[in-house]
């Protein structure tokens, strides 16, 4: 049988998958959100979306640089958003408050493909998620000036949190938005599509 050249990858992908479930069923402070890390792993499709494979020769999306916000009006969102970092945030439950991060290697808002973040579900960050609708208009802001526009196209409010594929890449552009519902690790998660407008 021919070996298939990616499976050490594979490999690889599967046991960081088992360690960050090991890590995510220790108990967490009150409205932890999903360990991005076990998102970051996933070679799933997103069930939304059509997804274009995983392609291992594609350049790696950059970090989201300083200067951009996420705003939905209606819920009265407004916040800054920054790069996450999957050992604080998913490994050491250590999420900073007060910013909406954004999942490493997902791609970044303006571009091709599923743009993913994820807040604590607390007051002026992403709990007003929970009131999300289809039809929300969701507004990127840019560090030079502009705004990217989008309205909500899906809300699930209760996800597994062993359901990763919603991080999978998409083909077309898209948001994804995810919070907390309760504050135990295994807690369904709140999740929220937004397509560009």
């Amino acid at each position: 049988m021919p070996v298939n050249r990616w499976m050490p990858a594979v490999s690889v992908l599967t046991l960081c998958l088992g360690l960050v479930l090991i890590v995510a069923s220790r108990p967490a402070p009150p409205a932890a959100l999903l360990p991005p890390a076990v998102a970051a792993v996933t070679m799933s499709p997103a069930p939304s979306s059509t997804v274009s494979p995983i392609d291992p020769t594609a350049t790696p999306v950059a970090a989201i640089p300083p200067g951009y916000r996420i705003k939905i009006p209606r819920l009265a969102i407004d916040l800054p958003l920054a790069e996450g970092d999957l050992e604080r945030d998913a490994g050491r439950q250590e999420t900073p408050e007060n910013f909406a991060f954004h999942l490493p290697g997902s791609a970044l808002p303006g571009g091709s493909g599923n743009a993913y973040f994820y807040a604590h579900a607390r007051r002026g960050m992403f709990l007003a998620l929970w009131d999300a609708r289809e039809g929300d208009e969701v507004v990127i802001a840019t560090p030079d000036g502009r705004e990217l526009h989008y309205v909500v196209s899906e809300v699930h409010p209760r996800v597994d949190p062993s359901d990763v594929s919603w991080a999978g890449p998409t083909f077309g552009a898209r948001l994804t938005l995810q919070t907390s519902t309760g504050p135990d690790p295994g807690d369904p998660r709140f999740v929220v599509i937004a397509l560009p407008s």
